[in-house]
Parts: structure tokens; C-alpha cells; sequence
């Protein structure tokens, strides 16, 4: 080739490159062997603000880069958890109450429309980092089978399905899953709630995992696969846990522990969430928010430890909607908001050593005298109005965090406008991934950190995502589904001399070809409830080939 044209030719090339490189997300480079994820949900930037102004000193988060982040949905210009934290998981937008699927509805400009994907399993970045030979965990503080965590390791369309959630977690083979949600592994008979009658936590043993229900079995445990069931359902917050000292451990714990069990294999996937932000701003309680962002920022801080000490480590810690609409300043500081003092904030939150969750659960007696007492002990109230009383001794089970949420908020300058999400734009945070990030989607971060691990997403999907009917008949067999059994569906596979059952929900596949073997498959298989086509490992055709 003549040296003007491989002069021009590299030329080209390099501008290529650098434009490559200014419009990409993130810079992927050689990629860390580690990253960890953590989420705080309904957390946005008034919730900082005032966590930092309780501090009384910075938050780890501040120690971060900050880049922005667009929150919208595949059909709503304001997100609900599912949707946000499939775009998180998967790099896709999402549906409303839809987790790990491609959208059946899109209504908002500018996203393409699904097409026949629609209700297809789309892989996430957790069952990534498992097939790049990483070690992969879950945190969270509410039952780990809700949407945000649910997102990242099951593929279903309705986020309050805990029982087919848990289910697809359980054969998931995630190497640390530590958080709330034992009723959802339980049959009734055993205290929980699943209806086929299945006892997954002898599943998980039988697994090989370790299954610990209190803090100090966490602390002291030193299995390899662990699997942590602090709570019934969700866990308690961090400010009741402290008040109220039982078996739980803290979230920053329990990140902790994850690091230690993961960080023995070739590089890990961690994600973390700080999942009752989003519960309290619903309520209206800025205690349990400030309770909470706190606790997520003590485990942001582990992870940022962690990092430091490692070395090839990336840490991203971002929120997947507002909630609340919470602000500093209400209509009670118009008059005074340019002479607003620390304490016209700080005061009344300092007062308060509990939430109305952990007060509703030691009130006992419903007396006024009895409400006046536990108010001024657990919040540093001393003037409760008697509609303030009628509040409290009205409060249904569960609402109690609502009534005193109410009474803090009117005694500081805090506002709020919604009980729902918010749309706004928000922050994320970022440590090891070190070019300047431009404003991103939600779903861009999962492609981020999946270059980072030196994987394509499309790829892992087109790996562990096979439609099973095109597939199977394409080499000859024939398929039908078996949903003989109550709450067991089955895929059933014939060719001339074998025989094949892939169990819905787990990773289990039978083929039977004079004698009957049990594979376990690098990936679960998924029903599409709303066209019936399941969806399959790639990994399962060559195994039924295989087979003579």
C-alpha cells in the first residue's frame, strides 16, 4: 500500500476512535475484574442534602464523580422501580411493573417499539459477570425479591410476583444473596406464603449454600455460596434496628460480608441496594429517609474502601427515581427562607431515635398518655396537638410511619408534593471508571459496566435467551409445554430416541436417552407469559444433541 494512503487510512482511523470515544458512555479500556453496584431507591438530590446537613460532615457519595442521569421509562415520563431497574440490569427500557423483560408498551418518543421481542427476557449484567467466570452477589434491605434486586436476577412481568421471583433466584446460582424475604421461599405450612407447596430453602441447601438469619451467623460464617434470610419480608430500618437492637445487620454489614465471600473468586458483580429510601418518602417520613441514605452511605463507603485497598475495582452508586417530591423548603419558610438556620432543619430530626415503623411496634397501649410518653421518648416531642394523638391512635398496621412522618415534618422546613415518584433528572456517582461522563440514560449504565467487565450484553443474551420452540424444531423436535402439575410448568422435548424436560423457573434439564440424566444449565428458563413461548440456554441444544 502506498505510504500516502496508510498515512490518510490512519488518519481516518484515529478520528474514528476519538469520535468513538466522546459519544461512547464509558471508556471500557482492559475493564476492572471487579464491580460493584449500588442502588438507592427513591433517593434523590434534596434526600442528600438534608442526610448531609444530619451528618454534620460530608457523605462518601461526595468523595465520587458525578454524572447525570435521565430516569424515564418505556411508558411513563416518571419511572416505577421495575422499569428502572430492568434499564439498570439489562440496558433496556423497561414497562411499568415489568422486570427483566422487554417492553410490551412504548409510548414515550424516541424509544424503538419491541417488535416480537415484546415480554422476552433480556439478560442482565449480574448473569453476565457469571458467564465471564465472576462471582455474583445481591444486597438489599427489603425482601430481595422486590423489584430493584428482582430486576437484576429474574425475568418476569409483574414486579409483586415474589413467589416466581424467588424461585428463578434460587437456580439463578448467585453466589451471595443476603437481605429479607423468607416467607417467599416458605410453603404456608411453614410459615411463608408460596402456594405450590415448594420449600426452597432446602433447595438452597441442597445447593450447597449456607443459609444464616442472624447477624452474628452472617459475621461468622465462611462458606463460598451464602445466603442471608434476616426478615420475613423487608428489613427494619437502620435508625430502628439501632433503637430497637435484634438479629438484623446493617446494610453496610452485610455489604462488607459480600466483599469477603466474593472477593475469593476471579473477580466479582456486586449489587447493593438501600431499599427503604423509596419507602419512607411514600410515607412522608424525612427520619426514615435520612435513617436510610445514611445506611447506603455507609455501605457506598465499604465499597469505596474496598476499592481503594483492591485496586481494579469500579464502584457506581446511583438512585433510580425521586420520590416524594422531598424538598428543602416549604410554604411554612416563605416568609423566612433567606434567614433559614440549621437548626429550623436539623432540630427536629435530630429529636427523633425511630421511625413510626419502629414505634408502631412498641406502643402497645393506644392511650393518650401512653402516645405522649413513647412521642417524647422515641421523637423529643412534647407538643403533640390532639389531632396529632387521634393520627397516631388511628393509624392502620403498617401506616404508623405515616402519622409520625406528618408530625416531624410539620415541626421542620421540610416539604413534600407528591406521595408517588418524581421524574427529575438525577446524579450518579462513579470511582474507577475515570473519563468525564456526559448526561446518560438509565439504561446506559448496564452497557457501561458490562464493557468495563469486557462483555456485550446482546451477546450474553443471545446466549442465554434462545426462543425453545424455533430452536428445538429447527434441529427436528418437537416441543410442547406440561402444565399438568399445579405450579410446575414444564417444557417438553422429542426427537426419535430422546427425550428432554427443562423445568420453567429453574436451571434444570432432564434428557433421557435410554437412561435419564440431570444437567444444570448456565442459565434459568423463562416462560413469556403473555405469548407462551419459553425461552432457553443456547447451552441446551448442544446438550440434547449431544445426547445419543
Amino acid at each position: 500500500m502506498h505510504k500516502k494512503s496508510i498515512y490518510w487510512r490512519s488518519i481516518v482511523i484515529a478520528a474514528i476512535t476519538l469520535l468513538l470515544w466522546c459519544t461512547s458512555p464509558a471508556w471500557a479500556g482492559d475493564g476492572p475484574k471487579n464491580v460493584i453496584l449500588l442502588v438507592a431507591d427513591g433517593m434523590g438530590s434534596t434526600h442528600t442534602t438534608i442526610a448531609r446537613w444530619y451528618k454534620g460532615s460530608a457523605l462518601n457519595l461526595d468523595s465520587m464523580y458525578i454524572g447525570g442521569m435521565r430516569t424515564y421509562g418505556s411508558d411513563s415520563l416518571i419511572t416505577d422501580s421495575a422499569p428502572a431497574a430492568t434499564a439498570f440490569a439489562c440496558g433496556q427500557k423497561a414497562q411499568d411493573k415489568e422486570i427483566g423483560i422487554a417492553p410490551h408498551r412504548v409510548t414515550i418518543p424516541g424509544i424503538p417499539g419491541p417488535g416480537n421481542l415484546a415480554g422476552k427476557p433480556v439478560a442482565s449484567i449480574l448473569e453476565g459477570a457469571r458467564l465471564s467466570g465472576r462471582r455474583t452477589g445481591i444486597v438489599a434491605t427489603s425482601n430481595v425479591q422486590h423489584a430493584t434486586p428482582g430486576a437484576f436476577s429474574s425475568h418476569w412481568p409483574d414486579r409483586d410476583d415474589f413467589e416466581e421471583i424467588a424461585q428463578q433466584q434460587v437456580y439463578g446460582n448467585i453466589d451471595v444473596v443476603l437481605g429479607g424475604g423468607r416467607a417467599f421461599l416458605l410453603p404456608g405450612k411453614n410459615g411463608g406464603t408460596r402456594k405450590d407447596g415448594e420449600d426452597l430453602t432446602r433447595t438452597l441447601l441442597l445447593r450447597g449454600y449456607t443459609i444464616v438469619t442472624t447477624r452474628q451467623d452472617m459475621l461468622g460464617s465462611r462458606t463460598e455460596r451464602l445466603w442471608g434470610l434476616f426478615a420475613d419480608r423487608a428489613m427494619a430500618y437502620e435508625f430502628d434496628r439501632r433503637t430497637f437492637p435484634g438479629e438484623e445487620p446493617s446494610l453496610a454489614e452485610m455489604t462488607h460480608k459480600a466483599l469477603e465471600v466474593l472477593s475469593r473468586g476471579n473477580g466479582f458483580f456486586l449489587f447493593v441496594e438501600g431499599s427503604k429510601i423509596d419507602w419512607a418518602s411514600h410515607s412522608h417520613d424525612p427520619v426514615g429517609v435520612v435513617s436510610d441514605v445514611l445506611a447506603f452511605d455507609e455501605a457506598v463507603g465499604v465499597a469505596l474502601d474496598f476499592a481503594r485497598k483492591d485496586g481494579n475495582t469500579v464502584v457506581v452508586a446511583v438512585s433510580d427515581h425521586g420520590n416524594g417530591g422531598m424538598s428543602l423548603g416549604s410554604v411554612r419558610s416563605d416568609a423566612m427562607y433567606a434567614r433559614m438556620q440549621y437548626d429550623d432543619l436539623v432540630s427536629p430530626l435530630k429529636k427523633a431515635v425511630c421511625t413510626g415503623e419502629g414505634l408502631e411496634k412498641v406502643l402497645g397501649d393506644r392511650s393518650d398518655k401512653n402516645i405522649r410518653e413513647a412521642v417524647q421518648k422515641y421523637f423529643g416531642i412534647t407538643d403533640l396537638t390532639e389531632t396529632e394523638i387521634g393520627d397516631i391512635r388511628a393509624a392502620k398496621p403498617g401506616k404508623m410511619i405515616v402519622a409520625t412522618g406528618q408530625i416531624v415534618t410539620r415541626r421542620s422546613h421540610i416539604g413534600w408534593t407528591t406521595h408517588g415518584h418524581t421524574g427529575e433528572d438525577l446524579f450518579f456517582y462513579y470511582r474507577g471508571i475515570e473519563r468525564p461522563m456526559r448526561i446518560l440514560e438509565n439504561s446506559d449504565i448496564a452497557h457501561v459496566l458490562a464493557r468495563e467487565m469486557g462483555f456485550d450484553l446482546k451477546e450474553i443474551d443471545n446466549q442465554l435467551f434462545v426462543e425453545a420452540g424455533e430452536a428445538f424444531r429447527g434441529i427436528g423436535a418437537s416441543v410442547a409445554v406440561d402444565s399438568g402439575t399445579p405450579g410446575k410448568r414444564v417444557l417438553v422435548v422429542e426427537k426419535t430416541g430422546k427425550k428432554a424436560r427443562l423445568i420453567v423457573s429453574t436451571n434444570i434439564m432432564e434428557v433421557s436417552a435410554g437412561q435419564t440424566r440431570v444437567h444444570e444449565l448456565n442459565g434459568i428458563i423463562v416462560l413469556a407469559p403473555a405469548t407462551g413461548k419459553v425461552y432457553i440456554p443456547r447451552e441446551a441444544i448442544s446438550i440434547f444433541e449431544e445426547v445419543m
